[in-house]
């Protein structure tokens, strides 16, 4: 009886390792879909292939904002591998990664601050989009 009992405990632990490891990347992927879903409007806009929206701009740097703060913290070491898109740098390089999602947060709230007119957001929402393209390159494998 006691057997049974360590191997149920064992598979328990196991079972939860593998649930927690799965929960980050996905809570880390609902967070960028989020991000991507937020950029298309304003991505539309800036493109001409939409009318610009002043108050539809400062809700998705809201919702970059939001996301960049969640996003710091869905990167355990335990998540480095299933079904991702990150690559190992990410862990190998973990505070320099996370300083980026800082850094996305701080210039979405800058471009908030700034963006008043179409103008502005032409000047300020290219470099809030930086931060998405630089990451990537380094940190997110190829589709």
């Amino acid at each position: 009886m006691i057997r049974v009992l360590s191997i149920a405990a064992a598979l328990a632990v196991g079972a939860t390792a593998v649930f927690a490891e799965s929960a980050s990347i996905d809570q880390r992927q609902q967070a960028m879909k989020s991000i991507a879903g937020a950029a298309k409007a304003p991505g539309a806009a800036l493109k001409g292939e939409a009318k610009f929206d002043l108050d539809e701009v400062h809700k998705s740097l809201t919702v970059y904002q939001e996301q960049a703060a969640k996003l710091k913290d869905l990167w355990p070491d335990d998540s480095q591998t299933g079904e991702t898109y990150a690559l190992p740098a990410i862990w190998e390089n973990k505070s320099e990664f996370l300083a980026r999602f800082e850094k996305l947060a701080a210039d979405a709230e800058a471009a908030a601050a700034s963006i008043t007119d179409e103008a502005t957001f032409r000047a300020e929402w290219p470099k809030v989009m930086s931060n998405c393209g630089g990451c990537h390159k380094q940190y997110r494998k190829p589709r």
